[in-house]
């Protein structure tokens, strides 16, 4: 009995360590607190009530065990009632409850509501005390006092760059999916956004500079989901074969080849990677799993690392932080932090993906990778109130890892507070923190622009 006890009591320990440290959360979604207090009924924000705290991604669960696509929508509605949307819930609730997603929820209900569950009967006390929190600060109180998140980094699903109402609080990323994808549609966009026209390449990349230089200073990062549409062997090509596809897309206006477009997309997004050095911002490049109920090949996903590591070889000065570690291919993103000085790996949404995944793939990284370049939370929510739950798995998760690494002996307990800040909050500081100026000689490097 004694090793039990000791494993008890070394947990408990290093679970005190963890849960008096605060986390850098490196993503979320979050709307704008204005937007949560003016109760903004939108496309990211369905229900108008209580029950946006389920609109994104426990559907994908819901759905998966069964649940029928009207119900949801019914749920999700903002006319229907508080116990109502509870009763509807209730069998396919029962069924995902246990799941990543369903304890996230769980936890955030508890720590804000002193709900334990969702039922009928708890639910109009939900809904209450849900709408008596929505006061001006809430984002404050619900980041710092409850989950103890010093600052998050925001990607809005709303704005290519959100200048937000609260910039310490939420920091923003630089989104450069349009800019790299160079649709007709995103050029229409831009011309909204900057009042640049774009009627040549050249004329397309001075778009690009003007955003970066508009909000490369603000920016704590770059972002790009593109993942989700093909695949991330992004190759080079030449700026003469760029042009005459940009120009076979404006004149085409949509109808060009499919050649003509991957070229273009190839070479814009290459180029913002050499902006982001420029910049000395990060790029948080989406890998692994998919959100929503869409068709996810997983031969793509499979092929994420590899496809990425083209990009670290050409790209060495540029910092690559590759989300979600990779899940379900998980090893591949561990190799790639071993090998390359400028690959980081992202925790962010892995911890509610798969609780158990999580614990599995930080213990494995801490054994083959340098521990400075893994970041251990982002919740990659739209609504706050979801971070608790998540913050709460994530912490758990942290000092499990350190628990079993210290009582297995991998580590020295005087080790895990040191190691428990590094995780926690010391690397996201760091590869966030924007060191001396931009280099301008990169464009000449990389002969683009």
């Amino acid at each position: 009995m004694a090793p039990v006890r000791r494993a008890l009591r070394m947990d408990t320990r290093i679970r005190d360590i963890v849960e008096a440290m605060t986390f850098v959360d490196t993503h979320e979604h979050l709307v704008e607190e204005s937007v949560r207090l003016a109760r903004t009924v939108s496309p990211i924000l369905p229900a108008g009530d209580w029950a946006n705290l389920i609109s994104q991604y426990l559907p994908d669960d819901l759905l998966s065990a069964g649940m029928p696509q009207d119900v949801l929508r019914t749920v999700l509605s903002p006319g229907c009632g508080a116990s109502e949307k509870a009763r509807l819930l209730e069998p396919w609730w029962a069924r995902t409850r246990h799941t990543g997603y369903g304890l996230g929820l769980r936890l955030s209900l508890q720590a804000l509501y002193g709900e334990d569950d969702l039922t009928q009967a708890s639910a109009s006390r939900i809904a209450e005390k849900y709408e008596e929190a929505m006061r001006p600060g809430f984002y404050r109180t619900t980041l710092c006092d409850v989950a103890q998140i010093e600052h998050c980094q925001v990607n809005s699903l709303e704005r290519i760059f959100m200048s937000s109402q609260q910039p310490e609080l939420l920091r923003q990323d630089l989104s450069f999916v349009e800019l790299a994808r160079c649709s007709p549609e995103d050029v229409s966009l831009l011309e909204r956004e900057t009042g640049a026209r774009a009627t040549c390449l050249d004329e397309w990349l001075g778009t690009i500079d003007l955003m970066f230089d508009r909000h490369g200073h603000e920016a704590v990062a770059i972002k790009n989901q593109s993942a989700y549409a093909r695949s991330l062997d992004y190759l080079p090509v030449s700026k003469a074969r760029a042009a005459r596809a940009f120009d076979e897309m404006k004149s085409a206006w949509g109808q060009y080849s499919p050649d003509s477009a991957r070229a273009l997309n190839d070479f814009c997004f290459r180029y913002c990677l050499m902006k982001a050095a420029e910049h000395n911002l990060p790029v948080k490049l989406h890998t692994g799993y998919y959100a929503g109920q869409a068709p996810m090949p997983l031969e793509r996903l499979r092929d994420n690392a590899p496809d990425v590591g083209r990009l670290l070889v050409d790209f060495p000065e540029t910092t690559f932080v590759l989300m979600h570690a990779g899940y379900p291919y998980q090893d591949e993103p561990i190799a790639l932090a071993k090998r390359y000085p400028n690959a980081i790996i992202d925790m962010c949404w892995t911890w509610i993906i798969n609780p158990a995944a999580g614990i599995r793939f930080l213990r494995e990284f801490l054994m083959a990778a340098p521990a400075s370049k893994v970041l251990t939370f982002g919740g990659d929510h739209i609504m706050v109130e979801n971070v608790v739950g998540h913050s709460m798995i994530a912490r758990r998760g942290v000092a499990q890892v350190l628990a079993e690494l210290v009582e297995s002996g991998w580590i020295e307990f005087s080790e895990a507070a040191d190691l428990a800040e590094t995780l926690m909050r010391g690397n996201a500081t760091r590869i966030f923190t924007k060191q001396g100026q931009g280099r301008g000689e990169l464009r000449d490097k990389y002969h683009v622009g």
